[in-house]
Order: C-alpha cells, then sequence, then structure tokens
C-alpha cells in the first residue's frame, strides 16, 4: 500500500544535543589547558578564560551557523572536531612549555583554527547544495594540479625536512597539498559518477574474480603515475600514498569491484618496492622501520630511527593511563607537537587516552559513512565517503607509523598535530561533511536548494492512481543513464552533466527516517 510521505515520521535535527556535545567537549579542552599548565608550573595558565572564550565562540558560531543553514546536519561531527582541536592546543601548549625558548605555538594554531572555522561556515553558508559541485568536476581536478605543482616553482616553494611540500608566504609556509586532496575528491567523485559504466564492464576472469578490461586501466594508471610524481619530485611519501590510496578506495565504491582493490594493491607494492631501491628518502624510512632498534640506526645522522625509538619509549612510559597532563617528558621526542603528537598525547594519558582519541576519528568516518549510505544521489555518494576516507587513512598511516606498523610518511594527525594547513583542510572538509549530511537527511519538501525543481503530482491524480492501484511512473536522469521513478514529476531544465536531484517514491519512504538510508549509486555497481 502506498503511503503519504507527508505521514513518515521527520528526521529530528538534534541541534540540542550537539549543543550539548559541544558544551562538553569545550570544558574538556578547557580542563585538559588547565591541567597542563599545573602540571609543569604548579599553577592554572593566566590565559585559560580568554583561551576558554575563544574557543566557546568559535563552537557555538558553527553550531549557531548549522542551526540556521544546516539544520538536519550530523550532530556529531562539531562536537568532535571541536573536542580533538582542543586536545590538540592544549599539547602543542605543553611541548612549548618545555621549550628553553617559549614560542607560543598554542596561540598560532588556535588562529589557524578560527581560519578553519571561517572556512567551514563559509562552505554552510554559501554552499546550499553539495551536487553545485559536480559541476566543476574538472575544473577541481586543473586546480588539484595546480595546488600540487606550487612547491615546485623556484622562489615560491620551500624544502624542510627534504620534503618540497610547502611553499612560503614571507615567513609564513602553507601545504598546498592539503587543499589539493579535497579538490581531488570532488574531481574523483565527479568522474567516477559519470563514466562508473565503462568501468564496471566485464573483462577476463582469474582466480573467480573479474577483472576489468585492459581499456578501462587508463584512470588507475594516471592515479598511480600522480602519485608516483609526487613522491619523485616533491619527496612527500605521506602524501603519495594518501592521493592513490583515496582514489581506489572511491573507485571500489563506485563499482564495487574487489578486482579494483586487487589492482590497487598490486600498484602500490610495485610503486613501494621500486621506491625503495631508487630514492634515498624512502629507503632511510624503510631501513628506520626495519632496524629501529639497532644501535647503527638509532645513532644515524639524517634519518635513522632516533625519533621513532623515543616515541615508542614516550609511550611506554605512558602505560595504561598515563603519566598525566603536564607530568611526561614528550619534548625528548623529535617534532612532538606535530608528526609525534600521538606519541605525546600517549605518554601523557596513556593507552585508555588513545583509544578515546581514536574512537573520536572512527566516529567521524562512521557518521560520514552514514551520511553516504542516506544520500539520494551517486555523486554526494562518493564525495562523502572519499572525504571520510581521507581522515581515516591519514589517521591510520600517521599511528601506524608512530607505533611501528608501518614506516614512517611524514603526515600530521587531522585536528590534533600542529600546522596551519592540515588543521584548515580538515575544517574544511568538516564544512562539507555538514552540508552533504544535511541535505542526505533533509525531507523532500524543505529541499529547496535551486539545483533541481521538485513538484509533486497533484493531490486527485495520486488518490485516483492510488484506487487504481496503478503508479505511472515518469523518468529521471542519473548521471548518463536513466532510471523509472514514481509519483514525482522533475523540471529537467538542467543539462546531464548538472546535479541531478534522483527523487522519486521509493525515495521518499524510505529516505523519510534516517534510520533508513539509501545508497543510489545505480544498478551497475555490481559485477556482471
Amino acid at each position: 500500500m502506498y503511503e503519504n510521505p507527508n505521514q513518515v515520521a521527520r528526521p529530528r535535527p538534534y541541534r540540542l544535543a550537539e549543543l550539548g556535545l559541544l558544551v562538553l567537549a569545550i570544558a574538556v579542552s578547557t580542563s585538559a589547558y588547565a591541567l597542563v599548565g599545573l602540571g609543569t608550573e604548579d599553577t592554572i595558565p593566566a590565559n585559560v578564560y580568554q583561551y576558554a572564550a575563544w574557543l566557546a565562540a568559535l563552537g557555538l558560531i558553527i553550531h549557531i551557523v548549522v542551526w540556521w543553514k544546516a539544520k538536519y546536519a550530523d550532530p556529531v561531527l562539531v562536537p568532535i572536531a571541536v573536542l580533538l582541536n582542543g586536545l590538540g592546543l592544549a599539547m602543542i601548549y605543553r611541548v612549548d612549555l618545555g621549550r628553553s625558548e617559549y614560542l607560543n605555538s598554542g596561540m598560532t594554531q588556535l588562529i589557524w583554527m578560527t581560519l578553519g572555522v571561517a572556512l567551514a561556515v563559509g562552505i554552510l553558508i554559501f554552499l546550499g547544495d553539495h551536487r553545485w559541485l559536480r559541476r566543476y568536476t574538472f575544473v577541481s581536478g586543473f586546480a588539484a594540479l595546480i595546488f600540487l605543482m606550487l612547491p615546485l616553482i623556484p622562489g615560491l616553494g620551500k624544502t624542510i625536512n627534504g620534503a618540497r611540500i610547502w611553499i612560503g608566504v614571507g615567513s609564513m609556509s602553507f601545504q598546498p597539498g592539503e587543499i589539493a586532496k579535497i579538490l581531488l575528491a570532488i574531481f574523483f567523485a565527479g568522474y567516477l559518477v559519470s563514466y562508473r559504466d565503462q568501468l564496471v564492464l566485464a573483462g577476463p576472469k582469474i582466480l573467480g574474480i573479474r577483472f576489468p578490461r585492459l581499456r578501462d586501466f587508463g584512470p588507475i594508471v594516471i592515479a598511480w603515475v600522480a602519485s608516483v610524481g609526487v613522491l619523485v619530485f616533491e619527496k612527500d611519501l605521506g602524501t603519495s600514498l594518501l592521493f592513490f590510496g583515496l582514489f581506489v578506495a572511491m573507485l571500489y565504491v563506485a563499482t564495487s569491484k574487489v578486482s579494483w582493490i586487487i589492482i590497487g594493491l598490486g600498484f602500490f607494492a610495485v610503486g613501494a618496492v621500486a621506491a625503495n631501491f631508487l630514492f634515498d628518502h624512502v629507503g632511510q624510512r624503510v631501513d628506520g622501520w626495519l632496524n629501529a632498534l639497532t644501535s647503527e640506526e638509532y645513532n644515524k645522522t639524517p634519518g635513522g630511527s632516533y625519533q621513532l625509538v623515543q616515541g615508542l619509549f614516550g609511550m611506554s612510559n605512558g602505560s595504561l593511563t598515563g603519566t598525566g597532563l603536564g607530568e611526561g617528558r614528550p619534548n625528548m621526542v623529535p617534532y612532538a607537537e606535530s608528526d609525534f603528537i600521538y606519541a605525546s598525547l600517549g605518554e601523557e594519558l596513556g593507552m585508555a587516552g588513545l583509544f578515546v582519541i581514536l574512537l573520536c576519528y572512527l566516529f567521524i568516518f562512521q557518521r560520514g559513512i552514514k551520511t553516504a549510505q542516506q544520500l539520494r544521489d551517486g555523486f554526494g555518494t562518493l564525495l562523502a565517503t572519499g572525504l571520510s576516507f581521507t581522515i581515516a587513512l591519514q589517521v591510520f598511516v600517521v599511528v601506524g607509523g608512530v607505533t611501528r606498523l608501518i614506516p614512517l610518511t611524514g603526515l600530521t594527525t587531522p585536528f590534533l598535530a600542529q600546522g596551519g594547513s592540515s588543521l584548515v583542510a580538515n575544517w574544511m572538509i568538516i564544512g562539507l561533511l555538514l552540508r552533504i549530511s544535511d541535505n542526505a537527511r533533509r525531507p523532500v519538501e524543505e529541499f529547496h536548494t535551486g539545483v533541481l525543481k521538485i513538484t509533486e503530482d497533484s493531490e486527485g491524480s495520486t488518490a485516483s492512481a492510488r484506487a487504481a492501484g496503478d503508479r505511472n511512473d515518469t523518468k529521471r536522469v542519473e548521471g548518463p543513464r536513466e532510471h523509472t521513478a514514481g509519483n514525482l514529476a522533475t523540471d529537467r531544465a538542467t543539462s546531464d552533466d548538472a546535479p541531478t536531484t534522483n527523487l522519486g517514491a521509493a525515495d521518499l519512504e524510505t529516505t523519510g527516517s534516517d534510520e533508513d538510508p539509501t545508497t543510489n549509486l545505480g544498478t551497475t555497481g555490481g559485477e556482471r
């Protein structure tokens, strides 16, 4: 029996729940900041009230904008981001107090946080619908390429610790690759949703797994060559791994073919082995990983395993519950406030604290994937998956390197580590996920974004159709393919390359509740 969409339970905004979680996150962050002062100097920092007010102002501003512009957005993302950012600020302040010269790095990081929150707010205000980004698929790809090439320009690019991934603007430095990863996620989502039909066509079957045709290998080869180019010219192992892993993950989500994962791992293995023998900086990281506890590797300068081993000793000293904020010695580890901030937190918060931090990242990833499942369009599904996977992969690579699971890569821990470009980019990702989650959970009758006009059949015709037990199907377009939908007429004023809403009667039935997610990537996603 056809169920009237107006009678379906409407999703709850949960904005008051978000406010409560936000207050808790600010309280925990402020307490951590105060405990650092008590642990190192036996006194609460004099500026603790100003710090708390600034952090609270940033949190409340983005909360109010979410309530105003995206009231159905996920209520968990902002509080978790504020909590992680606040803990990172406290640890950066802690490392700063342990230096012979106080650099006020925590205040600098707070300024970068302000810029990141401002950009997230700008995304919520000016980006009314994430599907507009699909119009700029190839523009995003071209812009990402330009951002990646900026550090190679003489006089503009800067080489720090052997990697040429920064650009210098006066006394400030910025890492354009952090913005490039967002642009690449937009490009990959737009490209894959338009061309996934070709990528799922059947090819040879090997060991029971259907592989794609040889002619369809072009995209993954191009992505592999681009990631190797970043590794060769910029000497940045982490960014190279991040970009290639992002593309393979989104390719698998778009096609649902396990063969692409196998092919991606094969390309990665070939590239990793070749890089180990051809590039000295990669070989040093691998040697430091495999032979970390040998005296030869420990005392090697430059390179060696001194940083890695000191981080392991620090986490061992923290044990289960940690030494307490301000009571450890994180400054014995080089770059304790950036590359190894996870080890610094492990020493003073212990294994229990590290598990809580990992759980926060897991929540961000889980909420992003749930948003992808609830979305009504393939582009949004891929974009939400790509942005969520970017954070998850970055955390895995960083934590895996610090704990000696994999070689060190030089990436920074999202929200925690000192670094303005990384912090700004991750806040932009939160802004995009908020916008996407709002569109995913918003009831169809409130979905007036101007991208595509939605009109419902008249009450009389709907009633007569229901009485006759016959639905009149109209056609809708998702990318280059046609699908059928019921009891909704869509205004076809947009072109095929513009974003479409893809809302049929079935979508109305399933998306009325946020507990019944739908994934609409098309019927060709499985293997043929």
